[in-house]
């Protein structure tokens, strides 16, 4: 193994514990280990989507959290999983901010110390800087910026950052060494159960999911590519013991799937669980709860101690709505530290069933974040244009409705401008996007709301809250319908003679991959089992839910062809959207959420509207289907025929029964 690049980064040389009294007998110690991790720049107890005040999440309430866990533990270590720099208007307002910093007053070769003097340090590592973190990895939305912005906002940590499977560039060609830390090894003081006191040595390993390169191709192409996780690990862990790692901590930018291992698989983290030499591990990526009842019954989980595979883990959510508690039990015996014994938790900074928060936000932090949250509310309140109603996303999982047809007009019309002049022009050019906001693992606060009124910056954002571009594709008849196929995997199947509850949406299926194709007309029958599962694969070859699939009134043709406008994210992600990745015919540099502001800026006054493109078919029979969806839905629904309100459940949800034979907008008086 190549250590070079270690000495670079001061990783090896470490000196041995030197508490040498203790080689000779047993030593017990307890170890805690606090963890946040998809925190996606939620600092403050505030939604700015809504311009509102919120206790239910951010840092300032865990911040509460991280120091009572302290006050009860001898000795801890507080620890971040990634995806700490996007996900809200402050994380944009920020990046765009140091953008314009280097295009007009500091030179690229200046470096990030020129570009954080010019902008400030970032509010991300303000906050977790004061917190005292240990150590940090990355998570995929790093990423969404570019790379040397990345660069220039790890620079301002005071903590170390490890990432071990990024490969970096070095002279034009793959170095083949690790472009961050592989590993980071703490010498951390220990007080003993006896009283006495020691010092163990940690080592922190971190990673994310290859698929980075497809999710941000743009930004990332050319210049790093990425291993598989679990085949890094088994390499990089003999290192780190072979440098005297005593306690093994592997930070996994990963979600769990009950799927065999499997090359540069996304979703690695019950594997790591098998791992030699691992003793804990942080999780995340797919904002749940470990341990929890999402995870009962689950493969190599034991859901009451918190293990995969037998080894402590944790994964604490989204935004700081809960800290992740593992505890360990530590022994040492002729000289070394080993874990005896563990256990992990989450807690929650807010009690939904209560309605309020469980802890105080943190004052000071508040106060040293105050600068850069009345920039971000500036920002976030200028003027766009206008809209003459509401606009929601509560019930766009049951019909088309008028925040994703918002988004899909602006796409339209750009993209039909950019094809003029071009062998496509004169193709039909249809759109395609996802109500991103719809409650499920977010909560039931995680809805687009936008109120009659004046449109500013915020609502743009709370319509589409990822910093993708535009890119369009050219498909042909039967390959949209595929595309189309893959997105109705969001819904369950529904058996119309069962009496039983069913529940219409598959929680494990995210909305953002539930494309709505504007400028076709088609018809989803719930009743046949989906055609692929979440991640695309063809799981029942043999059925079709997506029926009556047309372009202007006619059936749509196998080699009838199209352009299709989507996003940066769906165009290099996708196999369905993007068949063998070449079918880009515009990657426009233009984020779609600057699509959306220009045009409602041109077109100065919104009618919200949605065109029913799409519809779900009647099932016959009485099905007692259920859709859970935001308690402000509640009086919207008074619109709706179908629609039966059947109280709040226990998690906040407002629950509705639907009748799909019935469903459909009431016509205005």
């Amino acid at each position: 193994m190549n250590t070079e690049h270690l000495e670079s980064k001061g990783l090896n040389g470490q000196k041995e514990n030197p508490d040498l009294s203790l080689t000779d007998k047993t030593a017990m110690a307890k170890l805690r280990i606090l963890a946040t991790t998809d925190v996606h720049v939620h600092l403050l107890g505030y939604d700015y989507y809504g311009d509102q005040e919120s206790n239910h999440n951010g840092l300032v309430y865990t911040a509460g959290l991280i120091r009572q866990a302290r006050l009860e533990a001898p000795n801890s270590l507080l620890l971040d999983n990634g995806d700490i720099l996007q996900g809200s208007p402050m994380g944009d307002y920020e990046a765009q901010k140091a953008a314009n910093a280097t295009d007009s007053s500091v030179s690229v070769e200046a470096g990030s110390a020129a570009v954080a003097k010019s902008t400030g340090i970032h509010p991300v590592f303000k906050a977790m800087n004061y917190l005292g973190y240990d150590a940090g990895t990355l998570g995929n939305h790093e990423f969404n910026y570019g790379l040397e912005y990345l660069q220039q906002c790890l620079e301002m940590a005071d903590f170390p950052i490890t990432n071990a499977n990024i490969i970096g560039v070095a002279d034009g060609e793959f170095s083949g060494r690790p472009l961050f830390n592989p590993f980071v090894l703490l010498d951390k003081p220990l007080k003993c159960e006896d009283g006495t006191e020691s010092t163990v040595k940690i080592g922190l390993i971190g990673f994310v999911p290859p698929q980075i390169m497809q999710w941000d191709r743009g930004n990332l192409e050319g210049k790093i590519k990425v291993r598989d996780m679990l085949e890094t690990a088994r390499e990089w862990i003999p290192v780190m013991k072979e440098q005297g790692a005593e306690i093994v901590i592997a930070m996994v930018h990963a979600g769990y799937e009950d799927l065999p291992e499997t090359p540069y698989m996304e979703n690695a983290a019950l594997h790591f669980g098998q791992v030699p030499d691992v003793d804990a591990i942080v999780f995340g990526h797919a904002h749940k709860l470990f341990p929890g009842p999402f995870f009962e019954g689950k493969t190599g989980v034991d859901n009451l101690r918190g293990t995969l595979h037998g080894i402590p883990a944790v994964e604490p959510g989204y935004a700081g709505e809960h800290l992740g508690v593992i505890d360990l039990e530590l022994e040492r015996e002729n000289g070394k530290w080993r874990v005896a014994d563990g256990r992990s938790e989450c807690r929650p900074v807010y009690d939904t069933a209560a309605g309020k928060p469980l802890v105080e936000p943190d004052a000071e932090l508040a106060r040293l974040l105050e600068s850069n949250h009345q920039e971000v509310l500036n920002y976030i309140r200028g003027a766009v244009g206008r809209t003459t109603g509401p606009i929601h996303s509560y019930f766009s999982l049951l019909a088309d409705d008028s925040s994703v047809q918002l988004i899909n007009d602006a796409q339209r019309e750009y993209t039909r401008k950019q094809m003029a002049g071009t062998v496509y022009e004169g193709l039909p050019v249809l759109a395609a996007s996802a109500p991103f906001k719809t409650g499920g693992r977010y909560g039931p606060a995680h809805f687009t709301s936008i109120p009659a009124g004046g449109l500013a910056i915020k609502h743009i954002a709370d319509l589409y809250n990822y910093p993708n571009t535009l890119h369009a594709l050219h498909l042909n008849g039967a390959e949209l319908k595929e595309w189309l196929e893959w997105a109705a995997g969001l819904f369950t199947q529904i058996d119309p003679h069962s009496a039983e509850e069913q529940p219409l949406i598959d929680p494990d299926f995210p909305s953002f991959n539930f494309d709505v194709i504007d400028g076709v007309d088609y018809v989803i029958d719930v009743t046949k089992p989906a055609r692929y599962d979440a991640a695309g694969k063809l799981i029942h070859p043999e059925s079709n839910r997506i029926v009556s699939l047309t372009y202007e009134g006619r059936l749509v043709g196998a080699g009838q062809f199209f352009v299709v406008a989507t996003n940066s994210y769906r165009a290099f992600s996708s196999e369905l959207a993007n068949p063998g990745g070449q079918r880009i015919v515009l990657a426009s540099t233009e984020e779609n959420r600057q699509v959306l502001t220009q045009y409602i800026r041109d077109t100065g006054t919104i009618h919200p509207y949605a065109d029913g493109n799409w519809r779900l078919l009647p099932t016959g029979g009485q099905p007692v289907i259920t859709y859970l969806t935001s308690p402000k839905a509640v009086q919207t629904a008074e619109h709706w025929e179908g629609l039966h309100f059947e109280g709040i459940n226990e998690a906040g949800f407002a629950k509705f029964r639907v009748d799909l034979d019935q469903l459909k907008p009431k016509k205005e008086e």
